[in-house]
C-alpha cells in the first residue's frame, strides 16, 4: 500500500518545499499555484484516479466469466494514467491490477513481456497486449457487454 503513494507524497513534498522557497521571497501568489499544482499532480498519479484493484488470481477468473479485460498497471506510469483517463468512464469495466500491491500481477506481466514490468499490459481473452490504443481497449469492452 506504501508503495503507490511515494510518488504522490513525493511531489507534494517537493511542491512543499518549493512553494516555501517562493514565499520566503515574497511571492505568496505564485506559491499557492505551484502548490496546486504539485497537488494536482499528486492526486493524479495516485491511487485515487484508478479504479479499485484486485488481484490478478481474482481478476483473471472474472475476465473468463465476463469478457471484460484486465489492465495490469502501477501507479506513476504515465501510459497507465493516458490509457485510465482515455477510458473515461469505460475504465469501471476494467478489472485493474496494481503490480506493485499484487505479486502475482508483476509475475503474469514479467510472463508476457520477456521478463520486464512493462505497464499496461491488457489480457484480453488471455492474450496479453502491451500499452494497447486506448481506443482498441474501449473496442474490447463493448465486444464484451
Amino acid at each position: 500500500m506504501t508503495r503507490a503513494w511515494i510518488l504522490p507524497m513525493l511531489m507534494v513534498l517537493c511542491g512543499s518545499a518549493l512553494a516555501a522557497g517562493l514565499i520566503a521571497s515574497g511571492s505568496s501568489g505564485a506559491a499557492a499555484a505551484l502548490l496546486l499544482v504539485f497537488v494536482l499532480l499528486a492526486g493524479v498519479n495516485s491511487p485515487l484516479i484508478f479504479p479499485r484493484s484486485i488481484g490478478a488470481l481474482e481478476a483473471q477468473p472474472r475476465s473468463a466469466a465476463d469478457g471484460r479485460p484486465v489492465v495490469f498497471w502501477r501507479p506513476g506510469c504515465k501510459y497507465c494514467m493516458q490509457l485510465r483517463i482515455r477510458l473515461g468512464r469505460s475504465a469501471r469495466q476494467v478489472h485493474w491490477v496494481d503490480i506493485w500491491r499484487d505479486p502475482a500481477g508483476a509475475a503474469a506481466v514479467r510472463a508476457a513481456n520477456d521478463g520486464n514490468e512493462t505497464v499496461p499490459t491488457v489480457i484480453v481473452a488471455g492474450q496479453p497486449h502491451t500499452n494497447p490504443d486506448p481506443a482498441w481497449v474501449r473496442k474490447q469492452l463493448s465486444r464484451s457487454v
